[in-house]
This record gives structure tokens, sequence and C-alpha cells, in this order.
């Protein structure tokens, strides 16, 4: 009778150094864990590759996210959130302004690159509610910058006063388009609210005079600490939503905490002129409630008529 093939071959647990005096008290002999390995060490078995490859990625993987991590912990730096127990006087004081008369900003850096073709403000506002705002920051800006300035028309509005469409004076003789720095665009169109564009590829639009004259003002690399940026943002609005289109009631509450601002500064937020500043003039302006304010408004008002963007807006109020 032929002999049966093995099943499967089995590696043997023991060594082959099994000695007769180890009977039958042992079976077979084994390392011993607790004691230090012997000098030869045993041969290492090999690893399978494809476990490798899974331990190099998940190296590479951890690594990288160490590397975000160490980013994001230096962007979190860079956020300062004021202790509510400061006092708000003193950290404006300790502000850094610069004057809006110093060298321009970099517009490269702040509006992107943009090879060959010159960066253009496209601004749609309704001729019977100007955004006089927007007329003093253009001054401003040109003041600052080599601007080509435009009016236009579109076909929704039917006629446009003529103050209106010379609101940016008498246009000399144009230099060519690559020698300017900036396009500034205004078309008086029948929109509800005044909207803006700089990019028609990669933005929506803005909306809101208030809005637009913050982007408008950051053109001017101002910068400000977080305090300070809250303390302009809440002036805007209450401009607009309170002095420019709230009840007599809100004007006169508006007027009243103006008037305690202007007690302890010339402007409205710390010691130089500010977006702030100038929505609130614009709309003292159109309300019709320049005459009765208070004397420290007043003496408001004068600082800033003293300055030629806002001389001459005056004039299209006339």
């Amino acid at each position: 009778m032929p002999a049966m093939p093995a099943m499967y071959a089995v590696r043997p647990l023991h060594s082959a150094g099994l000695r007769a005096e180890h009977l039958p008290t042992c079976m077979y002999p084994l390392p011993n864990l607790h004691r230090a390995p012997a000098a030869a060490a045993p041969p290492q078995e090999e690893v399978d590759p494809s476990l490798q490859a899974l331990e190099s990625r998940q190296e590479e993987i951890l690594k990288r996210l160490y590397e975000l991590k160490s980013a994001v912990d230096g962007l979190s730096k860079m956020i300062q959130t004021p202790d509510a127990d400061f006092d708000v006087t003193n950290i404006i004081q300790t502000d850094e302004f610069s004057p809006l008369t110093t060298n321009g900003a970099d517009l490269d850096l702040m509006l992107g690159k943009d090879y060959g073709a010159l960066k253009d403000v496209v601004i749609n506002a309704n001729p019977s509610l100007p955004p006089l705002s927007l007329l003093v920051i253009h001054s401003l800006l040109c003041e600052r910058y080599k601007i080509l300035s435009a009016v236009h028309t579109h076909s929704s509005v039917k006629s446009v006063p003529e103050n209106l469409l010379k609101c940016f004076g008498e246009q000399t003789k144009k230099k060519p388009r690559h020698e300017y720095q900036l396009g500034f665009t205004l078309i008086w169109k029948d929109v509800p609210k005044p909207q803006m564009k700089f990019s028609i590829q990669t933005m929506c639009p803005i909306e809101g005079e208030g809005n637009i004259a913050r982007f408008l003002f950051s053109l001017f690399g101002q910068k400000y600490n977080a305090v300070t940026s809250t303390l302009i943002d809440s002036w805007v609005d209450t401009a607009l939503f309170q002095l420019k289109e709230g009840s007599s009631k809100e004007r006169g509450a508006v007027l009243r905490s103006m008037n305690a601002a202007l007690g302890k500064s010339s402007w409205l937020v710390g010691s130089e002129l500010t977006v702030a500043d100038v929505v609130a003039w614009c709309a003292l302006q159109q309300t019709g409630a320049a005459n009765t304010a208070p004397a420290n408004v007043q003496k408001w008002m004068k600082s800033c008529e003293n300055l030629a963007p806002f001389s001459s807006v005056m004039k299209l109020l006339k």
C-alpha cells in the first residue's frame, strides 16, 4: 500500500539541539524572553513590500499634516483679539496712522498683477441719489494715483444733470492708457443702490455705498488694529442707516454721539481722516442736518470742507 502524501508542512517550533537529558522534564527548549538576547541575533523575517509602502505613505501624510499645522499656527499668531478690559481710547491713540498724502501703496499687491491691462473700477449709480462719498474718495485717490476717470450714461436713465456728468471735473488731454495706474468709470444707471465691479471675470459685484467706500478707501493701504477697524465700520453703518435713512429721533441720537466722539479727537476715529469721516460728512450734507449739528460736529465739518475733495463735491449740492 503506497504511503499517504503529507497534507502540509509545518515548521518545527523547537531547535534541533534537543538533548536526552532534557527529557522527560522538558519537551523542547525555548529561548528565555526575560534574558538579554545572545550576541548573534536571529535573522529577521522579510517585510512585505506593500507594508513598507503603506508605512512610507503614512510618514509622508504625517509630515504634511505637521507642515499644515505649523502654517495654521503661524497665521493664528497674526490675529490679535483685544482683551475686553482694554481701554479702547488708549488703543486708538497708540494705533499707527499713515497720512493719506504719503507715497501710494502697491496696487499690484492689493488688487493683483494684471499684465498688459489697466485695472478698472466700474461703478453703477442712480443719479437721483448720487453716492457723494464715492466721489470724495475718487478725488482722494486722484491725489495718490494716476487715475483714468470716465463718466457715462446708461440707456435706462433718461436725463442726468449737467453737474453730475462733469462730477469728475473737466477731463484734460488724456495720456496713453498704459501710463495710468487705475481706471475709474462711473455709469449713471437706474439701479436701486450703487454697484461696483473690479474684475468682471473673477468677482461678484459689491453693492451698497458703504461697502464700495470701504473697498476704495482700502486702496490707500491704511493699516488699523481690530478695535479701530470695528469702530470705523460701526460709524459707516451708523451714518448710512441711521443718519441718512433713519428717523429724526435717530439722527438726533447720532449727532449727539458724533459730538461726544469729536470732543475727544479731531476726527471720528483717531487722529487721521478715515472712510467713516467721508461717509458721515456726505450723509449730513444729503440729509440737510448740517445746519443743526452741535458745535463739535460743525467744527469737524469745516475741517472736512477745508480739504479739496470735499469742497469739490459741495459744488454738486448747489
